[in-house]
């Protein structure tokens, strides 16, 4: 258990976190990439190089340092790693690799003389008391999910049945159990996590489920990345092949509320909304749904949006494009401003505001929702990588 004096020495580390935090979490994911290559299908090598993962990890550790001594004050950050450490099925034993590297990055990168052994200890204990909060909430969400009707416990084979393009970069890949069992139900916004060997390497994704639970198969839709392993391996498959997948998991998902809704999304950024849409639709609450594109050939699910609004009333959809060929019907021409949010939104401003898109989409409507009065606490949002700040 940590004690007071640790305490205040985790909470004396923070002015070092604000300043090298990015450059302590990009040494210590060097460090056990290279000698723990068990725990490499865990991480998206395309954020290791970007450097999402080490900045989010230098995020998480720096809000955990500063909230120490109140951990109620992290709000929905720890539910938000659980469900990413659920999806990708981390097990306690791995903690225990994170835990030894981190310490010795502390000691590497601050150096003996300010990361002395009392450090050292107070950050081992820190550790401990946040490894052992998340392997008990993960250990229990694993239990719950294996109980569940259509449940099961680490990765179940899954055969593609369907493949359908949804736009020049989009496909929809529909799953069926292959032992032809049921599926357990997935809340409206949550992600489903699968494993794959690609050339000869085994990688985990999480991906966004865009139809509503049905209790027999799921639904991904994936966008192809330049480059990219896993989405240009998905592209590739054909209906017949097989894909390992784990359980649904996600803290983003849609709460009941009668409060209008407005769906917003950027890109590949829609595909949660989809199955929250609908599930919205079977009550009276008005929607907006916003949509974001480069253009009408990268748009998915366009048609099925508007057979929607034209079949309820309630549903007001709005496009935006970057580029707006002659004749096409959409809201505004892009970027999605301050100004046009400001028109679209409820005139009260008292609505249930859900966004998901590319980060610097994000940042741009997280900032636009503040400075037009939204709640914060009616506004949610889910990363599609590591959960950096928006802020």
């Amino acid at each position: 258990m940590l004690t007071d004096s640790q305490k205040q020495i985790i909470q004396a580390t923070v002015p070092l976190l604000e300043t090298g935090g990015e450059a302590l979490t990009t040494h210590f994911y060097q460090m056990m990439l290279s000698e723990y290559p068990e725990v490499r299908p865990l991480f998206n090598q395309a954020h290791q190089q970007s450097g999402a993962q080490p900045r989010a990890l230098a995020h998480s550790v720096l809000m955990y340092a500063k909230h120490i001594d109140k951990l109620e004050n992290l709000g929905d950050l720890p539910a938000q790693i659980i469900n990413k450490h659920v999806a990708l099925q981390v097990q306690p034993g791995q903690y225990q690799i994170v835990g030894t590297c981190l310490l010795r990055a502390i000691r590497e990168v601050l150096g003996a003389e300010i990361a002395t052994d009392a450090v050292i200890d107070a950050w081992a204990a820190a550790y401990t008391q946040l490894a052992d909060i998340l392997i008990a909430a993960e250990t229990q969400a694993y239990d719950d999910i294996a109980h569940a009707e259509g449940g099961w416990r680490g990765a179940r084979a899954f055969k593609l049945v369907q493949k359908v393009a949804e736009s020049a970069e989009i496909s929809s890949f529909y799953l069926e159990p292959a032992d032809g069992k049921a599926v357990i139900s997935h809340q409206p916004g949550q992600y489903i996590g699968l494993r794959a060997i690609v050339d000869g390497t085994e990688q985990r994704r999480n991906y966004s489920l865009s139809a509503p639970s049905n209790g027999r198969s799921y639904r991904i839709s994936v966008k192809r990345e330049p480059g990219g392993k896993v989405s240009n391996y998905l592209h590739g498959l054909q209906v017949g092949d097989t894909l390992e997948l784990f359980a649904p998991a996600g803290h983003f998902t849609l709460q009941a509320s009668e409060r209008p809704l407005v769906l917003i999304s950027g890109g590949v950024g829609i595909t949660p909304t989809l199955p929250m849409l609908e599930a919205a639709l079977q009550t009276d609450r008005p929607i907006t749904f916003i949509h974001c594109a480069r253009g009408s050939a990268v748009h998915a699910f366009r048609a099925q949006i508007d057979a929607l609004a034209q079949a309820h009333s309630q549903l007001q959809p709005l496009y935006v494009y970057d580029q707006v060929a002659d004749g096409e019907a959409v809201a505004a021409q892009g970027p999605l401003t301050e100004d046009l949010l400001g028109q679209w939104l409820p005139a009260s401003r008292d609505a249930d505001v859900y966004f998901l898109g590319p980060k610097p989409f994000m940042r741009s409507v997280k900032a636009s929702l503040h400075k037009l009065g939204v709640p914060a606490a009616q506004v949610r949002y889910e990363f599609f990588g590591p959960a950096e700040a928006l802020a």
